[in-house]
Order: C-alpha cells, then structure tokens, then sequence
C-alpha cells in the first residue's frame, strides 16, 4: 500500500463526525471509554466500535487500567494529522463538564 493510500484510509475514518470528534478530544487528553460516552452521549458499544475502527486505522492506542480501557492518539508517524488539529476547535471545553469523574465509573 502505497501512502496516498494510507491516507486516503485515514481521512476516511475523520470523514465520520463522530470519530473526528473522538480524535479531537484525544488532542486534549487520554481518556476512558467511559468518559466517551459521557461527552458524546452515546452508548458504550457505539463507542467501542467507532474506537476499533480507529485503532485498526493506526491512529489511537489503548491502555488498560484495572477493569477500564483508556485511549490516547496515536499520530506521531501521521504529521498531516497534526495540521489539522490545528483548524479543528478545541474539545477542552466538553472534557472540563465530565459527570463522569463525579460518578467515579473509571477511577
């Protein structure tokens, strides 16, 4: 595969809002599925799969801590990526509004 290739792949996955916002809030800061599905208000499975495409597509990793999966970008060989952070606004905002932390679902 050659990298236009690549990359074609690549924008095909921010081609989806949803995963182009999960991207955007990995900018900001490594985070729990649960935390995910607390912004995006959405279903865990919903979520999990958007995040299985991402990772089969190279562009997040996962850690897990105890029973809890944590996901953080993974771009650093994808410079083109980090361009277009620069023109995506800031999810900083959406991640500081948790509920989640108050429920203590992933500490």
């Amino acid at each position: 595969m050659d990298e236009i290739e690549r990359m074609a792949d690549v924008f095909k996955l921010l081609g989806d809002k949803t995963r182009l916002t999960i991207l955007a809030l990995l900018n900001v800061k490594e985070l729990c599925v649960c935390e995910i599905v607390d912004i995006l208000m959405t279903s865990q499975p919903n979520i999990s799969q958007h995040m299985r495409k991402l990772k089969d597509g190279g562009l997040v990793k996962e850690s897990k801590k105890g029973q809890w999966v944590y996901y953080s970008l993974n771009i650093n060989d994808k410079p083109y990526i980090l361009d277009l952070f620069k023109q995506i606004p800031s999810q900083k905002e959406r991640i500081e509004q948790l509920s989640c932390s108050d429920e203590e679902c992933c500490n």
